[in-house]
């Protein structure tokens, strides 16, 4: 099985919307219908703010990486968070997301991306190693906090 990656489009929405369902049902985020179109379908657009990748194939995904763009002054410019990175349960542990998370920063460092971020729940310890194994370290002193406006 591969990582391949496809930009999604307005022509993925259902299978996207398929994929982040199941990735808010696991990590028990609180999401409507509505709310998770919202957050999808302008990514499928082309919206300036970020992008989501479909993982495997375009017809039946395993999974899919969204990425917000932002910048900054510390790193030099454009940077990216990855939001969301989902795999289907029946397809982890072959390396796909690891391959995912080491091929598209550098497909997104030639367009001027200068730095990605990741979020990760500190007791989760595969989703450390796997981020830590594709390059991620945390920062000593910073930490995300949010705010739910």
């Amino acid at each position: 099985m591969s990582a391949a990656l496809t930009l999604a489009a307005p022509e993925h929405l259902d299978r996207m919307l398929v994929l982040v369902a199941a990735f808010h049902a696991e990590e028990g985020i609180q999401s409507t219908d509505e709310q998770r179109r919202a957050g999808v379908v302008p990514l499928l657009d082309g919206v300036p703010h970020g992008c989501a990748y479909m993982i495997g194939p375009p017809r039946a995904p395993i999974g899919y990486i969204v990425i917000t763009f932002g910048w900054s002054v510390e790193f030099g410019g454009l940077d990216g968070l990855i939001d969301e990175l989902y795999i289907r349960p029946g397809v982890r542990g072959r390396g796909i997301a690891s391959e995912a998370l080491i091929s598209l920063p550098r497909a997104l460092a030639g367009a001027g991306l200068r730095a990605m971020h990741i979020e990760v729940d500190r007791d989760n310890a595969a989703a450390l190693k796997l981020y830590r194994r594709a390059g991620f370290h945390t920062r000593d002193k910073y930490m995300f906090m949010s705010k739910r406006l």
